[in-house]
C-alpha cells in the first residue's frame, strides 16, 4: 500500500513543485500596487465630484463609517450572523454532496437515476427557493441556511461526480495487482485522485455562498451583512452599505484562501497532474 501510494507521489511530484516555485515567485507588492491604485483611484473620483457625494462615498468616509459600526459593535454583530449562516449552510452542502457524487461516480446505476434531476436542480437559481424557504421555515437563521444549502450542494455534488467518473481504470487495475481491498481502493486510490477537483469545486461553492447569503439576508434575514446592505440602501447610507460590500470581499477572500492550504496536503498533491 505503502508503495502503491508512493509511486503516485513520485509521478506527480514535479508538477507539484513547478506549480508551488510559480506561486512562490509572485510577489505580494503588485497586489498591493493594483489595490492601492484602485483605492487612488476611487479617491479621486470621490474628490472630483463625478457623482453626487451622496451616491458616492470617499475611502475616508467608509474608513470612518466602518469605525464607527465596529465601535458600536453592529458589525460585529452583523459578521457573526453571517458567518454561522455562511458556514453551517456550507458544511451540510458539502457533507451531502460530497458523497451523493461519489456514489454517482462510482455506480453508473446510481449516476443514471440522478443525473437528471441533479442537473435540473442546479440549473434553478437557488434565490427562487425564497417564497419556500419563508413559508416553510419563517424568517431567520434556518431558512437562510435552506437557501445556502440549495446553492452548494448541487455543483458540489456534479464536480464530485464528474472527479470519480474520470479516474483513469488503470489506477484501480494498479491498485487490485498490490493487493488493496475495497476500503483501500476509496482510501488510497479515490479519495486522492478527486480531491484537488474536489477542493477547487469547494472554493467556488464558498464564493456561491457568500453571493447567496447577503441576497437570502435581504429578504428573509433580520440582521446578517446581506441585511446591513439592505438596510443601508434604505437608508441612503451608501457609506455603511460599501462597508458592508469590503467586508463580504475581505471574508471571501480569506475563506478561499484557507480552502487553498488544503492542496498542500501530500494526499492532494500527486493528484494535480494524472
Amino acid at each position: 500500500m505503502v508503495c502503491f501510494s508512493s509511486r503516485y507521489a513520485v509521478v506527480c511530484g514535479v508538477s507539484c513543485l513547478c506549480m508551488d516555485t510559480t506561486i512562490k515567485n509572485q510577489s505580494p507588492l503588485l497586489s498591493v500596487a493594483v489595490t492601492g491604485t484602485i483605492v487612488l483611484l476611487w479617491a479621486t473620483i470621490s474628490a472630483l465630484k463625478i457623482f453626487p457625494a451622496s451616491t458616492f462615498p470617499s475611502p475616508l468616509e467608509v474608513a470612518q463609517t466602518f469605525i464607527a459600526e465596529v465601535r458600536s459593535g453592529t458589525l460585529f454583530n452583523d459578521i457573526v450572523a453571517s458567518l454561522f449562516r455562511v458556514s453551517v449552510g456550507f458544511v451540510l452542502s458539502a457533507a451531502v454532496g460530497i458523497p451523493v457524487g461519489l456514489f454517482m461516480g462510482l455506480y453508473p446505476p446510481i449516476r443514471a437515476a440522478l443525473l437528471p434531476i441533479m442537473n435540473y436542480l442546479r440549473a434553478l437559481s437557488p434565490l427562487a427557493w425564497i417564497p419556500f424557504a419563508i413559508l416553510w421555515f419563517g424568517v431567520g437563521d434556518t431558512s437562510t441556511i435552506f437557501l445556502i444549502f440549495m446553492s452548494a450542494v448541487f455543483p458540489l455534488a456534479l464536480a464530485t461526480l464528474a472527479a470519480t467518473a474520470n479516474i483513469p481504470g488503470i489506477y484501480f487495475r494498479a491498485a487490485r495487482d498490490f493487493g488493496l481491498n475495497q476500503r483501500e481502493l476509496l482510501t488510497e486510490v479515490t479519495f486522492p485522485a478527486i480531491l484537488p477537483q474536489v477542493i477547487t469545486a469547494l472554493r467556488v461553492s464558498a464564493g456561491l455562498c457568500w453571493l447567496v447569503v447577503v441576497a437570502a439576508e435581504m429578504i428573509a434575514g433580520r440582521d446578517g451583512l446581506g441585511y446591513l446592505i439592505w438596510d443601508a440602501r434604505n437608508g441612503l447610507r451608501m457609506d455603511r452599505l460599501v462597508v458592508g460590500m469590503v467586508v463580504i470581499g475581505l471574508f471571501g477572500v480569506v475563506i478561499d484562501r484557507i480552502l487553498l492550504q488544503l492542496t498542500k496536503l501530500p494526499s492532494v498533491r500527486w493528484g494535480y497532474e494524472r
